[in-house]
């Protein structure tokens, strides 16, 4: 009996000791505070506490619809380029995409800003959209790690928006031995950068738009492994967060991502309550919005937001 509670209080032990890693290793910044009023000028979203993030919008004449944009890791704004002009012309749906921290043209370009960062500046960029726009339905739209960011943010509390949009959303609750090797390694070369060659992983079946990507400069190549442990973080609480949100929700995803398992998007999905319209495509790759079918997710977009 005494070596059965010796060997329960090691596995104890082991277990408070990987979560203690797991989650202490690496830190990142709290949301900063908020000092000025979000809004948009040209190019550029100033956010709450003053910082100029990058912003691309494609505007409607008299719009319909507001859709506030999220990209992926790595990406930044200009991921919406083809969809969001395609609904300004054909639907009268103005986009809104920022470059979030770390990314793009905004602060800090590679740097992992702390999900609270990220999540206090979605609100933000939703304040700013309501503001010009407060009589036009408003919609939150995120793609990959900008899904995530959105369902994290929901679990939180309820955005101010009158639905989501998740493409191919980042959620996975990454296996405990990957995170903590993550972790640990962060901590002690949080600048050592990882390109993801060895991965050998298709994001879309849009070849031309992976060589566009590969030359495009506000593209982030190589990604600190701080970064990945944020990045990893985000996935996590999406995936886990997920069941506490009830909003009217469009999922996308498609059967051919090599990025997000199929699994982990489907599960999450499972977990949503409200209203949530489901689609999934048999030839949809991660970059949905790239994908050479893209048109179709483009299509069904318009529909379930003028719906």
């Amino acid at each position: 009996m005494q070596n059965q509670n010796s060997m329960f209080s090691i596995h104890s032990f082991i277990q408070l000791l990987l979560a203690f890693l797991l989650s202490a290793c690496v830190s990142f910044p709290e949301a900063p505070s908020a000092s000025v009023t979000p809004s948009f000028e040209d190019d550029i979203f100033i956010s709450i506490d003053g910082a100029r993030l990058g912003l691309q919008r494609w505007e409607a004449e008299n719009p319909t619809a507001i859709i506030v944009a999220l990209h992926g890791m790595n990406d930044y704004s200009y991921a919406f380029n083809g969809p969001a002009a395609w609904w300004a012309a054909n639907h009268n749906i103005s986009t809104y995409a920022i470059d979030q921290r770390g990314f793009g043209r905004s602060p800090n370009f590679g740097h992992w800003p702390g999900e609270e960062t990220l999540i206090a500046d979605l609100r933000a960029a939703l304040a700013a959209a309501r503001r010009k726009h407060p009589k036009v339905p408003l919609y939150a739209m995120g793609h990959s790690m900008g899904a995530g960011v959105i369902i994290a943010a929901s679990a939180e509390s309820s955005l101010d928006a009158e639905g989501l949009i998740l493409a191919a959303p980042g959620v996975w609750n990454v296996p405990a031995p990957y995170r903590l090797a993550a972790n640990v390694a962060a901590t002690f070369t949080p600048g050592k950068t990882l390109t993801g060659e060895r991965a050998d992983r298709q994001a879309t079946d849009n070849i031309p738009i992976l060589r566009e990507m590969a030359a495009d400069p506000l593209m982030i190549k190589e990604t600190r492994l701080d970064a990945v442990v944020g990045v990893t973080r985000v996935m996590g609480s999406a995936y886990s967060e997920a069941k506490k949100i009830d909003a009217r929700v469009l999922y996308l995803m498609g059967e051919k991502d090599e990025i997000i398992p199929l699994n982990a998007m489907e599960k999450t999905a499972m977990r949503l309550s409200g209203d949530v319209t489901f689609r999934r495509y048999p030839q949809g790759w991660h970059l949905l919005f790239r994908d050479l079918q893209s048109e179709k997710v483009w299509r069904d977009v318009a529909s379930w937001v003028k719906r």
